[in-house]
C-alpha cells in the first residue's frame, strides 16, 4: 500500500506539472490578445501596449509561468484578467454543477451498461446483437446532436424537463434532479455503450470458465454464481474502463455544458480561452488534472480490492 501511494504521489506531481506547463504554453501561443479582448476594437496602439505591460503579457513566457507556478505553490491560483476575481472563487462557484454532471453520467453509464452487459452475457443471441448495436450507436452519435434532440423531445415537445440551466441541490432537490436528467443522459449514452460491451465480453469469459462449471455442478444457484462470483471477477476490466471514462467525461462537459447553458467548468474554460484569460484556463486545467490523479488512485485501490494478487506487486 505504501509503495502504491508513493508511486501515485510521484506520478501525480509530474502529471500536474506537465499539464500546467503545456496548458500555459498552448494558451499563450493561441490566436488572440487579452488586451484587445478587454479594450475592444476601438482601443489605440498605445492603450493596447500599456495594458499588456500592466498585465505582464510582454514578459518572457518562462518568467510568466514561474510567477504563476510560484503563486500556485503558495495556494494562490491568481486572478481573472477580466473580472479581477480570484480564480479559486470562480472555480469554487462552478465546480459543483460539473461534478454533479460527471458523477451522474458515470453512475448512469455504469448502472445501465452493466445491467445490459450482464443480461446480454446470459441471454446471448438477440441480446448480444442488441448490445453490439447499442455500442455502435452510442459511440457514433455526437453528444451535442443528441442533446439537441433530447431538448426538442422532452423539453420543448413534452415539457417534462427543463431545456437549459442548473438548479442547486440546496435550492430544490427535485429541481436539481430534473435539471440534471438531460445533460447526464446526453453525456452518459456513449459510456453506456462502452460499458455494456465490456461487461458482456468479461462476463462471457467468466461464465465459460472452469470454476463456474464447478459451482454449477455443486448445485449453487445461477443468481449466486452470476452476481456473487462471476460479476466480481468481470468487474476488474470494467473498473479500468470506468476510470478512463471518468477522465474523458470532463472533456465531454465542454460541449454538453454549452448545449444546455450549464454553469460549469466546461463552459467557463471555453469563454476564458476565447478571452485569452490565462489564469482562469490554467486554474480549470489544474482542477481537471487533480480529478484525474484522484481517479487513478481510486481505480488502483478498487483494483487491489477486487484482485488481492495486485496488492502484492
Amino acid at each position: 500500500m505504501i509503495r502504491l501511494l508513493a508511486r501515485w504521489l510521484a506520478t501525480s506531481v509530474l502529471l500536474l506539472f506537465v499539464v500546467s506547463a503545456l496548458t500555459f504554453v498552448l494558451i499563450s501561443f493561441a490566436p488572440g490578445d487579452a488586451a484587445r479582448a478587454i479594450l475592444g476594437a476601438k482601443g489605440t496602439v498605445e492603450q493596447y501596449e500599456e495594458l499588456r505591460q500592466r498585465l505582464g503579457l510582454n514578459d518572457p513566457l518562462p518568467e510568466r509561468y514561474w510567477d504563476w507556478l510560484s503563486g500556485v505553490l503558495q495556494g494562490d491560483l491568481g486572478a481573472s484578467i477580466f473580472s479581477n476575481q480570484p480564480v479559486s472563487q470562480i472555480i469554487a462557484s462552478r465546480i459543483a454543477p460539473t461534478l454533479a454532471l460527471v458523477v451522474g453520467s458515470l453512475l448512469f453509464s455504469a448502472l445501465v451498461g452493466v445491467a445490459l452487459g450482464v443480461a446480454s452475457a446470459q441471454g446471448k443471441g438477440l441480446l448480444g446483437r442488441l448490445t453490439d448495436v447499442v455500442s455502435l450507436l452510442g459511440v457514433s452519435i455526437p453528444n451535442f446532436w443528441l442533446g439537441l434532440v433530447l431538448v426538442t423531445l422532452f423539453a420543448v415537445g413534452l415539457g417534462w424537463l427543463p431545456a437549459t440551466g442548473y438548479v442547486s441541490f440546496a435550492a430544490s432537490p427535485a429541481g436539481w434532479a430534473r435539471s440534471l436528467v438531460l445533460p447526464v443522459v446526453t453525456l452518459g449514452v456513449g459510456g453506456v455503450a462502452i460499458i455494456a460491451k465490456q461487461t458482456r465480453d468479461a462476463m462471457g469469459a467468466q461464465l465459460a470458465s472452469g470454476y463456474v462449471s464447478a459451482m454449477r455442478a455443486q448445485g449453487l444457484s445461477e443468481r449466486s454464481i452470476v452476481y456473487k462470483h462471476a460479476l466480481k471477477n468481470a468487474a476488474i476490466p470494467v473498473t479500468t474502463v470506468l476510470g478512463l471514462m471518468f477522465v474523458g467525461l470532463f472533456s465531454g462537459t465542454v460541449l454538453v455544458e454549452n448545449v444546455f447553458a450549464y454553469p460549469g467548468l466546461g463552459g467557463l474554460v471555453v469563454r476564458a480561452t476565447a478571452q485569452h484569460d490565462i489564469p482562469v484556463v490554467e486554474g480549470v486545467a489544474l482542477t481537471f488534472a487533480i480529478f484525474v490523479v484522484l481517479a487513478n488512485l481510486a481505480v488502483d485501490l478498487l483494483y487491489g480490492w477486487l484482485n488481492p494478487k495486485a496488492r502484492l506487486r
